[in-house]
């Protein structure tokens, strides 16, 4: 490059954006590598953090990293933020009867939008991470894609990118597959090589996530209630179950069952036995809180859709109704899931999303 392009990279000590880091140091970039310091909730008994994303073992990894490929990194405290954004949003969607997805939050207020402010505060061109997500273009403007490596596809948690945003990222992992990441950071010597992922939710702790829940919504008990109207045990507080959920479902010597619906106002529980029964499925529902690429596209629209991660895509019609948009399956979709993200796509290409109400 005649001018270097200068680019924060987001550093979370893992191999994935390790691996992107040093592909762009490869591709002539000038690298600033964050590590982020999100809210972290201490153990009463160690006063060790539990936020596995910004663990001392993390920082370490990813100090590590950037010393053998020789760029500076840096620490953002987003403790606060972070806390306001994803966290309380997370516990208050909970009590309000809905299951929410912290990481479409994550992603969109701390990882590139806090993270594309610095940019700008700093001077520097671009925001880079380790996701696997593919940037295109269509009709003179960006698009957010399905990457190579299917499997690790992480477009569902990015649909709030909009084209101007996408302006500013770039994910260096969206032709590579994870096996082929993991084998770059062998060859680049990076000692997170094989160092395994976690899956699950931050800021929870190892105690788990209804622990967690309980230490700030003080879920109330009530009655089970059969479909057909029996009452078969207590629950042990709405926010802690979610539609098709099976296992939790505490029901002794006469079950499985699996969570239909709720009443909220009446704290009931509703279960049927029948873990693909017509109890569990919906043709349609509603989207708000919703976010276009670029444009609206014309509507009626037909696409395909899904309703949470790894979902198979479905086919459906989107429409307009009133501040929120209508969508009909055009089979019905199990467990629909209010508080959840619903993603439109069309041949690959994320149109955009929303909420499920």
């Amino acid at each position: 490059m005649s001018k270097k392009k200068k680019v924060i990279i987001g550093m979370s000590g893992g191999v994935d954006s390790s691996v992107a880091a040093a592909l762009l140091k490869d591709q002539g970039y000038e690298l600033l590598g964050i590590f982020m310091h999100f809210w972290t909730e201490e153990s009463p008994v160690s006063n060790a953090v539990t936020n596995k994303c910004c663990s001392v073992e993390s920082f370490n990894d990813a100090r590590r990293v950037a010393n053998k490929l020789d760029f500076p990194l840096y620490t953002l405290n987003l403790d606060e933020y972070f806390k306001k954004t994803v966290v309380d949003s997370f516990v208050s969607d909970y009590a309000c009867g809905l299951t929410p997805n912290p990481c479409v939050n994550c992603n969109k207020f701390i990882k590139f939008d806090a993270m594309i402010k610095k940019a700008d505060e700093l001077g520097y061109d671009y925001v880079a991470t380790g996701h696997y997500a593919k940037i295109g273009e269509k009709d003179g403007m960006l698009t957010l894609g399905r990457p190579t490596d299917r499997e690790k596809d992480q477009t569902y948690f990015l649909y709030t990118l909009t084209a101007d945003k996408l302006k500013r990222v770039l994910f260096p992992l969206a032709d590579l597959t994870k096996p082929e990441v993991r084998q770059l950071a062998e060859k680049y010597g990076l000692a997170v090589a094989s160092k395994a992922e976690s899956q699950e939710i931050c800021f929870v702790g190892a105690s788990g996530h209804n622990t967690f829940l309980k230490k700030y919504i003080n879920p109330k008990p009530g009655p089970i209630i059969t479909t057909d109207g029996q009452v078969v045990g207590e629950h042990k507080g709405l926010p802690l179950y979610t539609i098709g959920q099976r296992k939790g479902v505490e029901v002794g010597g006469i079950g499985p069952f699996y969570v239909a619906s709720f009443d909220y106002t009446k704290n009931i529980l509703y279960v049927t036995k029948n873990g693909d029964g017509p109890e569990l499925y919906r043709d349609h529902l509603e989207a708000v809180d919703t976010v276009w690429t670029g444009q609206e596209p014309h509507l009626p629209l037909s696409c395909q859709a899904v309703i949470r991660y790894r979902h198979k895509p479905c086919e459906v019609t989107v429409e307009k109704q009133g501040d929120a948009y209508a969508v009909h399956f055009q089979e019905p979709q199990r467990a629909i899931t209010p508080g959840q993200s619903i993603v439109f796509y069309q041949n690959d290409i994320v149109l955009g999303g929303g909420i499920i109400v």
